[in-house]
């Protein structure tokens, strides 16, 4: 789904996008004219592999997000995570899709190895 930064209202909206078996799913509204927030829930499972012994394995997310689109450099401090829209245009598919390339690139580690002790060397 793909919106005008423009064209969002001021009253909250409601949204809902799905990437393979993870949905975003909530509402947002324009709190001025370059700032937008996103109140949404993250759910869904995605596939990751073991950072260690390379096995893969279903990680199910269920999370709330609370975050701001700035339309441009977004330049003042804020404490919320701020994600800025170069183009004026609001695409929800590639944020549900980078949001999950950013879990995917984390270090996770499956249920076997997190309760090993031992120390990990391995040589290719």
């Amino acid at each position: 789904m793909k919106i005008e930064f423009k064209k969002i209202p001021q009253t909250p909206k409601e949204f809902q996008t799905e990437f393979n078996s993870v949905k975003l799913e909530g509402n947002f509204c324009k709190m001025s004219p370059s700032l937008v927030k996103i109140e949404a829930d993250f759910c869904g499972s995605v596939p990751i592999e073991c950072c260690r012994c390379g096995k893969s394995e279903d990680l199910e997310l269920n999370e709330s997000l609370d975050f701001l689109l700035s339309d441009g450099v977004f330049d003042k401090e804020s404490d919320e995570l701020v994600i800025e829209i170069e183009n004026g245009i609001i695409d929800f598919d590639e944020i549900i899709q980078n949001e999950i390339a950013s879990i995917q690139s984390e270090y996770h580690f499956c249920k076997e190895c997190a309760n090993t002790d031992e120390v990990f060397e391995k040589e290719f």
